[in-house]
């Protein structure tokens, strides 16, 4: 029997758990941002100040909530195509989701440290390994899919997991040559590489949506 031919209960469970791990790791990100420790009576400008020193923490946490919102998006568009469960998924999908729970760590070492090389380059470092191994497990998630000719979004899934991958490794790069906060602006390479990976494809799914039967 073919390692391709296992039950949907199977890829059900996986499914299931990924979404756990996704929103625990989605909902840390919060935990790691401090709450306000001032005494009773405390001057607003003492709120202030103490506010205005989260915001590293804040911009962390948002920037961080868009990128595992993305990877959770890919893997959710990645699986509601897959039709079979197969066991090459599950060491891959362990090892992405590992990686995702370690974005809260990343996040808080990378607020806390902002503008300094070493965060930053482990921050985009575990950003790139991450949309690696993403990308490996949708191509093996939408492998059938692909091969269907009326499944082409399952080839717009893989070049917008191709473009992430690419945006992520230029931004890591970018992260040594770029200095303090203007390391950040790699992260534009994001849907600049998506967008180019994507544009002229998703305009034919979207001529193909659309079009009227011949009478």
């Amino acid at each position: 029997m073919s390692d391709e031919a296992e039950t949907d209960h199977s890829l059900e469970r996986l499914v299931f758990f990924s979404d756990a791990v996704f929103a625990i790791a989605i909902t840390l990100l919060v935990i790691e941002i401090d709450i306000p420790d001032l005494p009773k009576g405390a001057s607003v400008g003492s709120y202030g100040h103490a506010l205005n020193s989260l915001i590293p923490s804040f911009a962390g946490f948002f920037m961080s909530f868009a990128v595992i919102a993305g990877f959770w998006a890919a893997h959710h568009s990645a699986f509601s195509l897959a039709s079979t469960y197969s066991r090459r998924m599950l060491p891959w999908n362990l090892v992405l989701l590992g990686m995702i729970a370690l974005m809260p760590w990343v996040t808080a070492f990378l607020s806390r440290n902002l503008n300094e090389l070493v965060p930053t380059a482990v921050y985009f470092g575990v950003f790139t390994i991450t949309a690696l191994l993403n990308l490996r497990l949708v191509f093996i998630a939408t492998d059938a899919a692909v091969s269907d000719p009326g499944q082409m979004p399952a080839v717009l899934i893989r070049r917008r997991c191709i473009g992430l991958a690419a945006g992520a490794a230029t931004a890591f790069c970018l992260s040594f040559v770029l200095p303090g906060p203007q390391r950040f602006m790699g992260l534009l390479a994001v849907p600049l590489w998506i967008r180019l990976l994507t544009g002229t494809l998703r305009s034919s799914v979207f001529a193909r949506r659309n079009e009227t039967p011949a009478a």
